[in-house]
């Protein structure tokens, strides 16, 4: 009997448990499935594209001047059919400019001459520069269109006093139409006075303005600024009235900020010489068709005012020395001693004529050097004026049965140079 029940007891609680678990199965097999749980698959991680260094871009090769150009200026007045020295006529200037292309010269810019003095661009190996000074309204009106026929650029050297005055003299008008058209505009001075300055006006105006100095600031410097301040420009180049000059002249142009200055010394213009404040022009007269043929010639001519210090060699187009002519300084060297001994052994001249010996420096014309005929050494050494310019050309010459010859040579000097 206890059996039964206990079998009993125990069906009950196995329908029981058969209920509830049914139930709790069917709950389970009912309720949403859930999402897989998948696991993240181990990726093996790209790498990461580098950054890519900017390529070092290719350095820009330094472009130096071709130091053996040689440089020619021409310097023009006027253009009319009058009776004067300083007037070209129209037809004969138009011939020499043709002339100046058929002889293999190429015409460059004032600034592209300044560039190349500066070692920073090259320019043709035969190249002109053609200035026209003073102001005359004949420039504008005959002179460009026959430069601008043949595409030439060119430079007006003004002065002051007679801009705008009337007459034969060109306007500040036209002289922007000019700036506009690319036209070098410099400076000829304020009132076109030799800036030597010992003329009874020179003197008198001196005596005006408070001195020298003053006189000297007005004609250089405030002459500059008045052409600056009407034409918006920088006047960088000038030309001397007369082509006239002395050590107060020069130091007056070089305070005033001028990067070169023209004398009217016709010479062929190298990459070292003259000095910036000597360049040399052709000063073309009529009647004298000797100086421009000199200059396509590349030949001295045409002496500045009488007691210039300019270098006064002729035949300016002879090669440099050579290395069979030792100098001191050697050729390019630099030097820091304002007062040097300068010095070549002439042998490779030939024999030379003692007398006929001599020695031109740039800046200081022809110098009182001695000449030893044993060593057929020729000496100098400054005293007085010390070197100031930064560069310099010294021209040695003497003649050879009768027949000239001469070399040269340039050398720098820089104060702050290692001795």
């Amino acid at each position: 009997m206890k059996f039964r029940f206990t079998l009993a007891c125990l069906a009950a609680a196995a329908m029981v448990f058969s209920y509830t678990g049914c139930d709790k199965v069917q709950k389970i097999l009912h309720r949403a499935p859930k999402e897989p749980v998948v696991a993240a698959e181990t990726a093996t991680p790209t790498p990461a594209t580098p950054t890519p260094k900017p390529a070092t871009p290719t350095p820009t090769p330094k472009i130096t001047a071709n130091h053996d150009a040689s440089v020619i200026v021409l310097c023009y007045h006027r253009f009319e059919d009058i009776k004067s020295a300083m007037s070209t006529k129209p037809e004969d200037f138009d011939k020499e400019m043709q002339a100046i292309k058929d002889s293999g010269f190429t015409v460059i810019s004032m600034q592209d001459f300044l560039a190349w003095r500066r070692d920073e661009k090259p320019i043709p190996a035969k190249s002109a520069l053609i200035t026209i000074d003073d102001g005359y309204v004949s420039a504008y009106e005959n002179a460009w269109p026959i430069l601008k026929k043949y595409g030439y650029p060119f430079t007006m050297f003004v002065y002051i006093q007679y801009v705008n005055s009337g007459g034969k003299s060109v306007s500040w008008d036209q002289l922007a139409e000019l700036r506009d058209a690319g036209v070098e505009i410099g400076c000829h001075s304020f009132t076109h006075q030799n800036l030597k300055g010992r003329t009874p006006k020179a003197v008198a105006d001196q005596q005006k303005l408070g001195g020298l100095d003053q006189w000297l600031k007005r004609e250089v410097a405030d002459s500059k600024k008045v052409i600056e301040d009407r034409l918006g420009i920088k006047v960088s180049v000038f030309a001397y009235p007369e082509g006239a000059y002395n050590e107060k002249a020069r130091e007056a142009v070089r305070q005033a900020g001028y990067e070169a200055a023209f004398v009217t010394y016709g010479q062929r213009n190298t990459f070292s010489a003259p000095a910036a404040d000597l360049i040399g022009r052709y000063a073309i007269e009529q009647g004298k068709p000797k100086t421009f043929n000199d200059a396509l010639a590349m030949i001295g001519g045409g002496m500045g005012p009488v007691g210039s210090a300019v270098m006064a060699a002729p035949a300016m187009a002879s090669a440099p020395a050579t290395p069979a002519l030792p100098t001191v300084p050697s050729e390019g060297a630099t030097v820091s001693d304002a007062k040097p001994k300068i010095s070549a052994v002439l042998t490779s001249l030939g024999a030379l004529e003692p007398e006929s010996v001599q020695m031109r420096i740039s800046g200081f014309g022809l110098v009182p050097a001695k000449y030893d005929a044993a060593s057929q050494t020729i000496s100098f050494q400054p005293t007085t004026q010390p070197l100031r310019d930064k560069d310099y050309t010294v021209i040695v010459s003497g003649k050879v049965n009768g027949k000239r010859a001469e070399a040269r040579w340039s050398f720098k000097f820089d104060p702050a140079a290692k001795k």
